[in-house]
């Protein structure tokens, strides 16, 4: 998996970290929100503030810290980011959504297309 480089500002972590607390659903909107935030994250599942650098690689059964759901657009099938998107769900259930969306000619890694998996 490749690197990425991120950063989040103290305000930031300090909201984040302020609306788990308080129990409500954090959305990621695109995998590299959620290589950021899973990154990001402790231990304890809080988010520590700063820039760094993460080559995080999220498959099935990867327990999740601080995301809970994600908005995303289709990827290539043969890509590695469809294994983090199946993390949210099982490979089957994504693999049956593409399916889906090839028969009715929906456009992959495009603007237009877009999943939201919880």
């Amino acid at each position: 998996m490749h690197y990425e480089k991120y950063t989040i500002d103290a305000k930031t972590a300090e909201l984040l970290n302020k609306a788990k607390a308080e129990g409500r659903k954090i959305v990621a909107v695109g995998t590299t929100s959620v290589r950021t935030l899973e990154s990001a994250a402790d231990r304890e599942g809080h988010i520590e503030a700063g820039s760094r650098k993460t080559n995080i690689f999220i498959t099935p059964g990867y327990k999740f810290k601080f995301v809970d759901s994600l908005f995303t657009n289709f990827h290539t099938p043969e890509s590695t980011l469809l294994m983090l998107v199946s993390a949210f769900s099982s490979k089957e259930k994504i693999l049956n959504a593409y399916n889906h969306a090839i028969k009715e000619k929906y456009h992959f890694f495009s603007y237009g297309d877009a999943m939201f998996i919880r």
